[in-house]
């Protein structure tokens, strides 16, 4: 009886039954409910089996701990998927319509090395838009995009300055955040890389903390040769 009270205090310890509580509130995957249903079936038809008994020996007392811990197991394997997946960030419902704009007056190449970029951009990572701005003009707005005028804060100009790439993992947790309203409003992640001294390349995602390190690596790869592209191919007009 000992060994069941401490398989019961196990599994409070570990869960406080608070999570136990709480999976009211969440949604259960079809796979987790079925863990949990199997791991309180094997426990309820472990302990019956116990007080069903007529002789109590050691080898009934083994099978019994190794059957009852491997339900609390199967309870906790449960409860643990089902924290894991609420814990995954959400998509967000971002407001903004797709499209594509360039501006007209640069030279075809730099066209062609925004376009391709982007678009690499856009479907080889979680980001959702994309703005490129450089001397005062915004060359290149993809994905979901907004009609506003964007003016570089205080942030991009921080960029712009010490050369070094500024990542919002969770916007909501950064007062500056509404400089980038222009680019599209309720971004839940931004990073912003420089682009020489004169520009910056803003990547907005469609959740939060949804950009590896790879993903900057790669991203700032393409704007060092987008750099020199635009530094070969000044065609932007004042």
């Amino acid at each position: 009886m000992c060994i069941f009270i401490g398989i019961i205090e196990i599994v409070y310890d570990l869960c406080n039954f608070k999570s136990i509580l709480e999976l009211k509130k969440i949604k259960m995957t079809f796979s987790s409910k079925f863990i949990l249903f199997i791991g309180i079936t094997f426990l309820i038809l472990t302990l019956l089996n116990f007080f069903h008994s007529d002789f109590i020996n050691p080898d009934l007392i083994r099978a019994e701990v190794i059957s009852g811990l491997a339900s609390v197991f199967l309870m906790l394997s449960s409860i643990l998927l089902v924290q894991s997946s609420s814990l995954q960030p959400k998509k967000i419902n971002l407001i903004g319509n797709q499209g594509l704009t360039i501006l007209d007056n640069l030279s075809k190449l730099l066209k062609i090395e925004l376009a391709w970029g982007s678009k690499l951009i856009l479907t080889a990572t979680a980001a959702s838009t994309i703005l490129v701005y450089w001397d005062k003009h915004v060359l290149l707005r993809r994905g979901l995009i907004s009609t506003k005028d964007f003016i570089p804060g205080d942030i991009c100009k921080r960029v712009m300055t010490t050369g070094k790439l500024v990542s919002l993992v969770k916007t909501d947790l950064y007062p500056g955040k509404a400089e980038f309203n222009t680019v599209l409003e309720n971004l839940p992640s931004i990073i912003i890389f420089p682009l020489l001294s004169k520009g910056v390349v803003i990547v907005g995602g469609w959740t939060e903390r949804c950009f590896s390190k790879s993903d900057e690596q790669w991203i700032n790869g393409w704007i060092e040769r987008l750099a020199v592209t635009v530094e070969n191919n000044k065609s932007v007009n004042d």
